[in-house]
């Protein structure tokens, strides 16, 4: 598995994802399981327990997904001052008669467009890697190539 990028805040939060789910979803799961299961009746016709089983394959899938991913993890150092975009970079952008947009380039694991965190995989991304402040970008997108200017690069 190639390694994930991934900034020192993006591995935090998901090792406190990873311990959260072990430490209390887990146990919160384990107890309704015996809840469902001290009600009695048929466990084929227990909606509660068929849920909560449901929720268990869930969580357990996800846990391993957090570990392959944590053990694969390359983080990336924010620390070092760059003038080209690259991941960890926190960028500026505006499109032609748009409003400047700020946001942080971060590896695909920790993207969250809403909350202002673009992939390194995505047409924005990608097409922001290894360019300088004041340089004008074309990002093909899935909906059609746009231009974007890169005002600042942190």
């Amino acid at each position: 598995m190639p390694p994930k990028f991934l900034t020192k805040e993006g591995y935090q939060k998901l090792q406190g994802d990873l311990e959260f789910l072990r430490e209390n979803k887990r146990k919160e799961i384990s107890e309704r399981l015996h809840n469902a299961i001290d009600e009695g009746g048929e466990l084929v016709e227990n909606a509660e327990y068929e849920a909560a089983k449901n929720e268990q394959a869930f969580v357990e899938g996800r846990i391993k997904e957090l570990e392959l991913l944590l053990a694969s993890a390359r983080i990336v150092e924010e620390d070092e001052p760059s003038d080209k975009v690259r991941i960890g970079s926190k960028v500026t952008i505006q499109e032609e008669g748009d409003e400047p947009e700020n946001y942080q380039v971060v590896g695909a694991a920790e993207a969250n467009p809403f909350n202002g965190k673009i992939s390194n995989e995505s047409p924005l991304g990608s097409a922001l890697m290894e360019q300088p402040a004041g340089v004008e970008v074309e990002v093909e997108a899935p909906d059609g190539i746009f231009k974007v200017k890169l005002l600042v690069v942190n």
